[in-house]
């Protein structure tokens, strides 16, 4: 029997910063002050991901700009990783690259075809200061490392290329959603 409520069930869901938005941008700043306030951040940031229908959320995707993520992610054996990582490390991705398909919930509606490796390591410590390694193949993995990139400012589309890029790149210009600052095709690969 589950002697803890879901991740997720008190918490608020919050705005989604999407692409153009400068925090997804910027480098992340460590986490410093353990409790009440990043226990909060913690559970609306699960609340958020599930009504989003996400697999993994970064801070700054809700507009907060310090290093933490949480996910609830299967990998390729179906096998369903949930946790949070603060102040997480990519320690290790290798492996066979692969291109697959990829999205975010901060350009909503798009995916396009990203390389990552087939494992991934990320070590840091839980909300309560406790330290923690995450090991994850496949599709884990690809969530993984896609949360680290955006704690460092990444968005998976700067990762993007060549065609692809420029399919992704008309898409968001077309998408709804697209603010000013993505429309110019910033943050979207690197392929003219």
């Amino acid at each position: 029997m589950r002697q803890r409520p879901l991740p997720g069930t008190t918490g608020l869901v919050r705005t989604m910063s999407l692409l153009g938005d400068p925090v997804l941008h910027s480098a992340c700043a460590e986490v410093t002050a353990f409790g009440p306030e990043l226990d909060r951040l913690i559970e609306d940031m699960f609340a958020t991901m599930y009504a989003a229908q996400g697999v993994g959320l970064a801070a700054n995707q809700v507009g907060v700009g310090q290093r933490v993520f949480v996910y609830d992610c299967p990998d390729d054996e179906d096998v369903r990783h949930v946790g949070h990582v603060v102040n997480p490390r990519l320690v290790a991705a290798d492996g066979d690259e692969y291109r697959g398909p990829e999205g975010c919930l901060s350009l909503p509606g798009l995916e396009a075809g990203t390389v990552r490796h087939d494992r991934a390591v990320v070590e840091g410590v839980t909300s309560d200061g406790s330290p923690v390694r995450i090991e994850g193949t496949g599709f884990f993995a690809r969530c993984l490392q896609h949360e680290c990139d955006h704690l460092d400012g990444t968005v998976y589309a700067d990762r993007v290329t060549g065609l692809r890029a420029r399919r992704l790149r008309r898409a968001i210009r077309k998408a709804p959603w697209g603010a000013p600052a993505s429309r110019d095709g910033a943050g979207a690969g690197s392929a003219p």
